[in-house]
């Protein structure tokens, strides 16, 4: 296990937007991976918290957001998905987000979006960006396996449910998201393709959500 000051120095590092090295991402992906598998398809969090959208690899959005509503740990967060592709900065992004997670596991809750996916990282460039970065696909890989391990949702004082998408025809209650078997990738169909690709509407009912994942 890493120690608090391995940890510490790599925080410092990834707040100066500098990527860690290949072998200490993994040993990071390896202690992340034995927090998340604790924590639940519907994740319970204590109020106050900061709730934050998708970072798209914007690293200097992310430090802003930290700016605004204070430091971790010092300020609980969630985060609800989304933190590669699009941007330049994904690697060290998500880097820090997983860092911040296994240093404060109590105080940051990351969640899982329709972009923590192999095949939509390696289309919308965070694959490519860890080639870049790195030589080879091996840090792509430890994170992607590592995303399969987030929770679907969260339920803040078991009043406010939070998800990177939207509900689904095929769950009627929260019981029935906890029943979901979440490690593994992110299916082309289904309850758990809906909770991440779904996308809320003010018309009643259910429809299908353009470019054909998920629902309305």
């Amino acid at each position: 296990m890493p120690s608090h000051t391995d940890i510490d120095r790599q925080i410092a590092q990834l707040m100066e937007c500098k990527a860690l090295s290949e072998g200490e991402v993994k040993t990071l992906c390896e202690q992340a991976r034995a927090i998340l598998v604790e924590e639940y398809n519907v994740q319970p969090v204590k109020c106050p918290v900061t709730v934050c959208g998708d970072i798209h690899g914007q690293f200097y959005d992310l430090i802003e957001l930290f700016k605004i509503g204070g430091s971790c740990p010092d300020t609980n967060y969630l985060f609800m998905g989304d933190y590669v592709d699009r941007g330049y900065y994904s690697v060290e992004t998500v880097s820090l987000l997983v860092a911040l997670k296994v240093r404060y596991r109590d105080r940051l809750t990351i969640l899982r979006g329709n972009h923590e996916s192999r095949q939509i990282t390696q289309v919308y460039g965070f694959y490519d960006e860890c080639l870049r970065k790195y030589g080879n696909a091996n840090v792509w890989k430890h994170f992607t396996d590592l995303f399969d391990y987030l929770p679907l949702t969260a339920l803040i004082e078991s009043q406010i449910f939070c998800l990177h998408g939207g509900l689904s025809p095929s769950l009627d209650t929260l019981d029935n998201i906890r029943s979901l078997d979440r490690i593994q990738e992110v299916p082309h169909e289904g309850p758990m393709c809906d909770l991440l690709w779904s996308d809320p509407d003010d018309r009643c009912g259910w429809g299908i959500s353009p470019p054909c994942h998920g629902g309305l």
